[in-house]
């Protein structure tokens, strides 16, 4: 591939994750602050909705980055049982500070934080759980093509395995702690829909991982527009054939939840993302994305830290808001805020640091320069 098409082939990674970012500030902005009213309308519904969207996100790119670094590794020689303790603990330490994270939340929440608070599953401990297990894969898998095979395996299997371990083949034998990385049940005695276990979060990243390494063979880098293309086509597909499943009158499972377990639910977001992915590469490479300053690719490069902060000035004690105490408007221009805020703050550590400051920074590959 020429160098003049390097910037594009990195920068819609940072693009993809400022999107998921910018989707994730406006769910949170608008489930912290509007009123009951505002909460009864169809614009905090679609709002919500959208919320679906940036944890697979961050998942799915999590194992996209995961194959460009750990196939850019394997052609440098790095020998493989290598290449997996490297990754495994990088993931124990995205998931070390998961924990750090809720820590700090639950300092900040008292006195009236629970301790149980210390132990919730949220989206850091699944990305770090989830590198663990890649890391894993990649050392049983020694080449690109084994890597592959194991990721789409991975990826079934977990989305299949998902609704009977919520319902008939519930682990409640556990402690649970233990159980609510496999279910999120939390200390509630039923799975929760706001946690996010690794059956079903984790098979978004397997899903990246095998995209991933899709992208990184020889035969696709000569043929990149016409592969995103078909990524994006493929996509749609996906979608169009999980509503067709979901239709039918038949189901393979005893209990059927559509909107938090099913498999057909987890293949229309994955056919959404990687529609999204498709767009993305082709505005960072035809479209506006590089003209002048990105703010979304600013975002991109920076995604751990602004997640980090805008939490605390939207659920938090330093909310700039009234927690479901004002309307769309004022919630809107609050969003405004802490994205003009983020994006500031994001410049700020990139330029300080001289690359993205993301805890996950040694996954995102930098766009060369032309």
């Amino acid at each position: 591939m020429a160098n003049s098409a390097k910037p594009e082939r990195f920068a819609y990674i940072d693009w993809m994750r400022g999107f998921a970012c910018l989707l994730m500030f406006q769910v949170h902005a608008y489930d912290s602050w509007l009123n009951a009213s505002a909460r009864e309308t169809k614009f905090f519904r679609w709002s919500q909705l959208s919320g679906t969207v940036p944890a697979p996100l961050f998942l799915f790119l999590a194992g996209v980055s995961f194959a460009l670094v750990t196939d850019k590794l394997r052609r440098k020689g790095v020998p493989p049982n290598e290449i997996a303790r490297k990754t495994i603990l990088r993931g124990a330490e995205i998931l070390a500070l998961g924990y750090g994270f809720r820590l700090q939340e639950y300092l900040l929440g008292l006195p009236w934080a629970p301790w149980t608070d210390l132990l919730r599953v949220d989206i850091l401990n699944t990305i770090g759980f989830s590198m663990i297990l890649m890391g894993v894969v990649c050392w049983f898998a020694r080449t690109r093509g084994a890597n592959l095979a194991l990721a789409l395996v991975a990826t079934a299997a977990i989305a299949l395995a998902t609704p009977p371990l919520y319902t008939t083949w519930r682990p409640s034998w556990l402690p649970w702690p233990l159980e609510s990385y496999i279910d999120g049940v939390h200390n509630l005695g039923v799975p929760q829909s706001w946690l996010f276990p690794i059956f079903p979060w984790a098979a978004f990243a397997f899903a990246g991982l095998a995209v991933g390494f899709v992208l990184q063979s020889p035969w696709v880098r000569g043929r990149e527009a016409r592969i995103f293309l078909a990524l994006g086509a493929g996509g749609i597909a996906a979608v169009e054939a999980a509503l067709w499943v979901n239709a039918r009158p038949w189901h393979i499972y005893a209990v059927y939840d559509f909107w938090h377990t099913s498999p057909s639910f987890f293949l229309i977001r994955l056919g959404m993302l990687m529609a999204i992915l498709s767009v993305s590469y082709a505005w960072c490479r035809w479209g506006a994305a590089q003209w002048g300053f990105s703010p979304l690719i600013q975002l991109g490069k920076a995604s751990l830290l602004v997640y980090w902060v805008h939490m605390e000035f939207v659920y938090g004690r330093l909310s700039i808001l009234h927690k479901h105490g004002v309307g769309i408007r004022a919630a809107t221009v609050g969003l405004l805020a802490i994205f003009v805020g983020m994006v500031a703050l994001a410049a700020f550590r990139t330029r300080m640091k001289g690359r993205g400051a993301e805890g996950t920074g040694w996954l995102r590959l930098r766009p060369a320069r032309a």
